[in-house]
């Protein structure tokens, strides 16, 4: 699937969310998948589960902040949690990188896309997953095993 385009009903941030029901109502976004943990609820300028849960009617917490290794686990989870969540979701993380590269991941899987036309996509788009080499990488590695374990196998 040569130029792949992230599908609309997803969004993600691209810096810190000071206003998380703004935020949300700005988006137009139906539910929230949530990628920090309690540490940056304690941090000056985060913010917690709780406020997530009070900005949306439907939301998921997979916690994928750093100290925390992105990995295969990690994008099953999302996998799990974003199936389940109505559209338009917002994705979200600290100040978007991992939120991209989950976006980008899920989307690219679930189209059946090849994982360099993800990466390539992410890159022409500016998302902030592109200028983390580790990120890309783990978009390309859990879209292959993604596929592989579903009986297919992307970028065929």
């Amino acid at each position: 699937m040569a130029g792949f385009t992230l599908p609309s009903d997803f969004v993600f941030n691209r810096g810190p969310i000071r206003d998380p029901q703004g935020y949300v109502r700005d988006a137009g976004c139906a539910s929230w998948l949530y990628l920090c943990g309690s540490e940056f609820a304690e941090m000056e300028g985060g913010m917690s589960y709780a406020q997530v849960e009070s900005a949306v009617d439907r939301s998921a917490n997979v916690i994928s902040d750093p100290p925390r290794t992105m990995d295969l686990d990690l994008a099953r989870r999302h996998v799990a949690a974003l199936d389940d969540l109505p559209r338009p979701t917002l994705v979200s993380c600290r100040t978007g990188p991992r939120a991209s590269a989950t976006v980008y991941m899920y989307a690219g899987l679930k189209a059946g896309a090849s994982p360099e036309d993800v990466v390539a996509a992410a890159e022409r788009d500016g998302a902030p997953c592109a200028t983390f080499d580790d990120l890309k990488t783990w978009i390309s590695s859990s879209m292959q095993a993604l596929s592989a374990e579903a009986g297919g196998e992307a970028g065929s």
